[in-house]
């Protein structure tokens, strides 16, 4: 019984810290970094295959604490995400790029996961488009 109760205030305690450390993440004194994206999906429509697959897309931190992207993953190899590792001030924008491989012919459709200390959590971006042979 002991044993269990000793358990039970343990976890009790590891959520509280945890909920508490998250909370402390997403805030500075108060203030939050807000991730605001111009486009969440970008479509390529369609392309000829080997041409330039880069895009990128737009952001501004509409919030008032400096936004730190620590992370961006793609759904697969074929997408290759590049970003600055800086903080973005407030008021201040910045940009992801993102390069799809071309040379693979048909309908794509690829989740970019953004993570960062920004208000909401992980954003989820997409591309899309075709490719087809060239003419």
């Amino acid at each position: 019984m002991k044993r269990t109760l000793n358990t039970l205030i343990l976890v009790v305690l590891s959520i509280t810290f945890f909920n508490a450390t998250t909370a402390e993440i997403h805030t500075l004194n108060g203030k939050v970094a807000v991730l605001e994206f111009e486009s969440e999906i970008l479509d390529y429509g369609t392309i000829n295959q080997n041409s330039d697959g880069l895009r990128t897309f737009i952001f501004i931190n509409t919030g008032d604490a400096p936004l730190v992207i620590s992370r961006v993953k793609t759904s697969c190899g074929c997408t290759v995400p590049s970003y600055s590792k800086a903080p973005i001030l407030p008021g201040e924008s910045g940009e992801i790029k993102i390069k799809y491989d071309t040379k693979r012919l048909g309908a794509f459709s690829k989740t970019i996961t953004v993570m960062s200390n920004a208000k909401g959590g992980n954003k989820i971006l997409k591309i899309k488009g075709q490719v087809v042979v060239s003419a």
